[in-house]
């Protein structure tokens, strides 16, 4: 039907209960709006009748809880149809005959009829409909005489409608047209909001939808901070939202729907970079809505109660604002609301009526939102587990039902299973809560499915593989039991890591966060026992160029933050730990080099955000003492040392600070003097000295250290303890010693013999010089190298007494004892120097030297070098001939190390093929530790020099 008084605009539309489809962050609810049936006639009428008519029938809305549910929009014709020339110079014409005194009535119809248009389709604007529609609205402008409906009903349509979503295929022009567009709307709101109560007459659902807009349009790609205008909006918004959560008129009241889209507005802004602190009136907003949300969910009027999907909204967006600094535990009323919100998720869980029930989307976004909150403090109360516990149960329900509506959709999936992850990992146990377990075993099956299905819409992005397995490995290292399901679903997913890191694909790309996760979870996985599958090494290899481009790039988006430079370095260190060879492993070296770089910097930097938290701190130092126990070379990766040195004064502002946030868990500690006392010679002995005294500082501060974590301590306690003796022999006593009998008495710490690695208890009890109670049993293994050379020396000496591969005092077996001369010979090999470099004993070297030497041992050492070919064997073989001959006042200590090289003492087994075994070693659970072992004191023998046999 045509219009004679206007441009020939009719359509024909229903009212609408429904809105597409949303994306993956649906948690928001636009929902059903109010639209007359039949047929809207835009005509140019005079203004009174206009502005009459504004008031009988107010614009439509999408949020709008009024309309009855089911309708969908009928459109009569296509889009094409719906936005031509013809109707936007209709529109322009009525604007101008009216100017300031014009409504803006007709702009909002045109936008809800493009929101009806979207919402019939089942998705916003598509990229080809948003390059025809913007370049008609450049003329679309909002002047001073629109209604505050009509600016809400705009803005909250071409929102809906996707019509302000950014698209890189958007051309400059196009672009600037859809900027200027929101410039001029979000102008009018702003003038609306600046002026006097009467004037602006803004309503409480204007003031919920128009905070929903705000929040999709930067939740659909336009960032706030190259947006001042959009910042500015949200700030003149805010304080009308207050004043209406706190007004006591009727007419001001939110209905539940309205309470939760602002919540979930705030949040989404929040999540996006508004910052809580910085933004006036918005703690203050957060408060006043929250009283409501209490309100509503403890009355027993129907009218009040929450709906399935806005129980969701609100538990998401409370969760939203908790991981982004609103402290649950200084908040009252946000505690007060979550406990209401948990009872609702109870009942409607456990509900059988339709109405109450939670789809796929409802349980996989409350379970994360409820894992959230207990990941940020929230405690585990009744009300909490009866919750988790009906979640749980519809989890299962849907995963195993064969309808499709039941379907969880691969974002579902993933969800889920990061939350249950989070929740065991904060203590609700997979052995105590049995259908978590349930819960697992019945999505591992579905993540197998999609990772080989061949449809598009199964299939998981960058993220959804980061998350994935970051899951699995969480849940591995938590209990969770290695089934065969578990390994399918890993087997799945790792070619999916492999494809996506070696596509040139932007959408396949790997941020620097998702490199950090999956290297974590491949570690986590294999330090927990999952074979090392080609698949697993194709995964790796393909993930390691990706940490050195990324670690090089000069583009902020690229930069590992603290926490993922940490996680890298450990993952790769718990890699190499559990195999993978430093040396056969493309690009890993480089990658090493990259992140050290960063650690330099990073610890240097007075920057904030580059700033390291005590367990970065912790993690660090422990990862670089074991990449360079596993043979990283010093030498050959820059800023190794610099790296070390740079975090070392960190250690010690955290470790005497009485700020909380500073303070280190007790495994911190003991996995930090393990690690500094691990590396041995590298750092000044005076630096090591001052760090380890602050570190002791907290254990005397009676800091609960674990059972591991003593004899960690105790083990790095020694180990300085002995770098100290051989500096400065047995008359100066290091004040740090103390330490080695407070800690092997602890209580719990006494030796029972079979808990305790016994070799630790024989280095214990040799350096205080009591019996060992123990016998440790030690497998001794003789290489072919030092089979020679304790040949060679025998055929020159053969009058010598030698004795291979002995025990001394219970200590760990020596390469060869001269025992009429209380003399060892150790063959060193790259294992007992920091990095392999033949030049910086490392603190197990040292320990055993200090044992042996306490116990009135002579040591000669013999790097192994020196041992490869015969003629170099020869000349070690004469340097022991002089050494004997001379008399045991007047010999000292010997190092067969050359020139400045010389090192004082150290002990090696060498191993054929350039291996070497260092029996001074031991691991702990996470952590390395060492062992070596010690005897008794022994009188010297004075022995006449020997004589030589004839050459």
């Amino acid at each position: 039907m045509m219009d004679r008084g206007g441009a020939g605009i009719s359509w024909r539309c229903a009212t609408s209960g429904n809105d597409y489809k949303k994306p993956d962050d649906r948690t928001d609810s636009a929902k059903s709006g109010r639209y007359r049936h039949g047929t809207v006639r835009l005509v140019i009428a005079p203004l009174p009748y206009i502005q009459r008519c504004n008031e009988r029938h107010p614009a439509s809305d999408a949020c709008s809880a009024n309309c009855p549910p089911g309708h969908s929009i009928k459109p009569d014709h296509d889009f094409n149809t719906l936005i031509t020339q013809e109707k936007m110079d209709w529109l322009v014409g009525v604007s101008a005959r009216y100017s300031d005194r014009y409504d803006g009535k007709k702009h909002s119809q045109f936008a809800t009829l493009i929101k009806q248009y979207t919402s019939a389709s089942q998705r916003p604007l598509n990229h080809s409909e948003q390059r025809r529609l913007i370049p008609l609205l450049h003329n679309f402008k909002a002047t001073p005489g629109w209604t505050w409906r009509s600016l809400m009903t705009t803005v909250h349509s071409l929102t809906s409608a996707g019509v302000f979503t950014p698209n890189k295929y958007m051309n400059e022009k196009s672009q600037e047209a859809q900027a200027a567009l929101l410039s001029t709307l979000l102008d009018g709101v702003i003038v609306k909001c600046k002026q006097k109560p009467k004037a602006r007459d803004i309503d409480a659902q204007g003031t919920a939808n128009l905070l929903w807009a705000l929040a999709k349009i930067v939740g659909n790609g336009l960032e706030l901070e190259k947006t001042p205008k959009l910042k500015k909006t949200v700030a003149a918004l805010l304080p009308l939202v207050k004043i209406k959560a706190e007004s006591k008129e009727g007419k001001d009241h939110f209905i539940p729907q309205h309470i939760a889209n602002q919540l979930w507005a705030v949040a989404k802004l929040v999540d996006n970079g508004l910052e809580l602190e910085k933004t006036p009136k918005l703690k203050e907003v957060v408060a006043a809505l929250l009283l409501h949300v209490k309100t509503k969910a403890e009355s027993k009027e129907e009218k009040d109660h929450f709906k399935p999907q806005e129980v969701t909204n609100l538990l998401w967006a409370l969760a939203k604002l908790v991981e982004n600094g609103l402290d649950l535990e200084k908040t009252a009323q946000l505690k007060e609301a979550v406990a209401a919100l948990l009872h609702h998720v109870k009942i409607k869980a456990e509900s059988k009526e339709e109405k109450d029930h939670f789809n796929p989307q409802h349980i996989a976004n409350l379970l994360w939102a409820v894992a959230k909150l207990v990941d940020n403090g929230l405690k585990k109360t009744r009300t909490f587990r009866e919750a988790v516990d009906a979640l749980l149960a519809n989890v299962k329900t849907k995963a195993k039902s064969k309808e499709e509506k039941d379907h969880f959709i691969p974002q579902h999936i993933i969800n889920l299973l990061w939350a249950v992850a989070k929740l065991v990992d904060n203590g609700l146990g997979l052995e105590k809560t049995p259908k978590l377990k349930e819960v697992v075993a019945a999505l591992l099956p579905h993540v197998k499915t999609k990772a080989e299905a061949k449809e598009e819409k199964d299939h998981f992005i960058p993220q959804h593989i980061a998350n994935l397995l970051w899951a699995m490995a969480k849940l591995v290292d938590n209990g969770l039991e290695k089934t065969a399901q578990l390994k399918e679903a890993v087997a799945a997913l790792l070619p999916h890591v492999k494809t996506k890191a070696e596509s040139k694909a932007e959408k396949d790309h790997f941020i620097p966060q998702h490199i950090a996760n999956l290297l974590w979870a491949v570690a986590k996985l294999v330090d927990n026992g999952l074979e090392k599958t080609a698949q697993l090494k194709e995964a790796v290899a393909a993930l390691l160029p990706h940490v050195q481009t990324k670690a090089e790039a000069k583009e902020e988006k690229d930069h590992f933050k603290p926490q993922a430079v940490t996680i890298l370095l450990w993952a790769v260190a718990k890699l190499v730990e559990n195999g993978l060879e430093l040396e056969k492993t493309a690009k890993l070296k480089e990658a090493l080099a990259a992140l050290l770089r960063h650690v330099k910097a990073k610890a240097e930097s007075k920057e904030e955000k580059d700033h390291f938290i005590p367990q970065h701190i912790a993690n660090l130092l422990w990862a670089v003492a074991k990449l360079v126990e596993n043979g990283l070379e010093l030498e050959k990766t820059a800023k190794f040392k610099e790296a070390v040195v740079a975090l070392l004064p960190h250690v010690q502002t955290k470790a005497t600070s009485k700020e909380e946030k500073d303070q280190f868990k007790p495994q911190e500690v003991a996995n930090m003097i393990w690690a500094v006392a691990k590396l041995g010679e590298t750092i000044e002995l005076n630096v090591v000295n001052s760090t380890l005294a602050s570190l002791l500082g907290k254990i005397s501060e009676n800091t609960p250290l674990s059972h591991q974590g003593r004899w960690m301590s105790l083990w790095g306690v020694m180990a300085f303890c002995a770098r100290f003796y051989l500096t400065y022999g047995k008359n100066n006593k290091n004040s740090l010693e103390k330490y080695i009998g407070e800690l092997f008495s602890c209580p719990g710490n006494t030796p029972s013999g079979n808990t305790e690695d016994p070799s630790i208890i024989a280095m214990v009890t040799s350096w205080l010089g009591i019996a060992c109670p123990v016998v440790p049993h030690y497998r001794t293994n003789t290489s072919q190298l030092q089979f020679t050379f304790h040949d060679q020396l025998r055929s020159s000496l053969p009058s010598l007494k030698i004795e291979e591969e002995k025990s001394l005092n219970s200590l760990p077996p020596v390469d060869l004892l001269l025992p009429d001369y209380n003399m060892v010979i150790d063959v060193q090999g790259p294992s007992h120097y920091v990095g392999g470099d033949f030049k910086t004993r490392n603190g197990s070297t040292l320990l055993k030297i200090a044992l042996l030497k306490k116990l009135g041992f002579e040591v000669i050492e013999i790097p192994v070098y020196k041992l490869h070919n015969q003629d170099s064997m020869k000349i070690v073989i004469e340097q022991i001939k002089t050494k004997l001959a001379i008399p045991p006042e007047a010999r000292g200590t010997v190092s067969l190390n050359s020139g400045a090289e010389a090192a004082d003492e150290a002990y090696v087994t060498a191993d054929e093929g350039g291996q070497f075994s260092d029996d001074s070693y031991f691991t702990a659970e996470e952590y390395v530790e060492e062992q070596t072992k010690k005897p008794k004191k022994r009188k010297r023998k004075r022995k006449k020099p020997v004589t030589t046999a004839a050459r």
